[in-house]
């Protein structure tokens, strides 16, 4: 997420505390996802045995829930008379929105520590009039890898986590230790707070606040070279933030320091009620130049 208008613009890091280059090189746009290999993706797919899809996804239109100052606007075009013998019609949508809403995914160019992104590029070197010249979200590979689901609302015994709750380690060791699984350098972890039912029953209440995993938990994900994350929640992180003086240092972290990519908006409550906790994970993005994210309907195979 974007940083408030009401917090204060931060410095880049100083010289003792210089996070890059990355551990996949000086060049690297593709960050954590660099961990996915051609046999994690042979081995994800074998997790299929019943063929069912689950869709992760929240439909698009305007009265979702929105970030402050975002807005999602679609209309048909003028209508045209049908042409031709055959009388062939058609009807087309415009569509003005920030594709920073809605189910989505942060491009490593989207959030920065002071001046500079990922791999320690400084925004007024890569910024262009229609995004970035590096770090957009057609950088990002496509993703075909092992997901896991950690149901954290489960794990505490509530049916939804309150706004600002901090979701810890221990939540997430507790959740894999009632699957019985542990997590493996590629994988997608995502997290069911039970946040994601205020999506269409109170969609302010869920643009209000949220839960979300800690500064802790960000240092285990990115320790365990967890590739992809992300909530049934608008940001990745508790709001109001642990530090009040430190908003959204989470995904800040995972995705500056440790090139982590985020989704936000997930859809978890059919996984969270089929008790599914591991799946083939597909995540397939469009490729606008340079831009901050993309819109993304997630699939969970079994």
């Amino acid at each position: 997420m974007s940083a408030a208008d009401t917090y204060p613009r931060t410095t880049a890091a100083s010289s003792a505390d210089q996070w890059w280059p990355s551990r996949y090189g000086a060049g690297d746009q593709a960050g954590a996802l660099n961990e996915i290999g051609p046999r994690a993706v042979v081995e994800a797919a074998r997790l299929v045995r019943t063929g069912r899809v689950y869709d992760l996804a929240h439909v698009l239109h305007a009265d979702m829930p929105a970030f402050s100052g975002r807005a999602f606007t679609q209309v048909l075009q003028p209508d045209q008379p049908p042409v031709g013998r055959n009388q062939v019609h058609w009807v087309v949508e415009e569509i003005t929105a920030t594709q920073q809403m809605g189910t989505h995914l942060d491009g490593l160019n989207h959030l920065h520590e002071g001046d500079r992104a990922y791999n320690g590029h400084r925004l007024a070197d890569i910024r262009t009039p229609y995004g970035t010249d590096k770090l957009g979200i057609d950088t990002l590979p496509q993703v075909v890898t092992r997901g896991l689901c950690l149901d954290v609302a489960a794990i505490r015994g509530v049916g939804r986590l309150a706004p600002g709750e901090v979701v810890t380690v221990a939540d997430a060791e507790a959740a894999l230790a009632s699957a019985h699984l542990t997590v493996r350098p590629g994988d997608a972890v995502l997290f069911h707070t039970g946040h994601g039912v205020l999506w269409d029953a109170d969609p302010d209440a869920y643009a209000h606040g949220e839960p979300g995993p800690g500064h802790a938990l960000a240092q285990w994900i990115a320790d365990h070279r967890i590739v992809l994350t992300g909530c049934d929640t608008w940001s990745f992180g508790p709001y109001p933030p642990e530090d009040p003086d430190e908003p959204f240092k989470v995904p800040q972290i995972l995705n500056t320091r440790h090139g982590v990519v985020v989704a936000e908006n997930l859809r978890l409550d059919a996984l969270a009620r089929d008790r599914v906790h591991e799946f083939l994970l597909v995540v397939a993005h469009a490729k606008p130049r340079g831009a901050t994210g993309a819109w993304v309907a997630p699939l969970a195979i079994t």
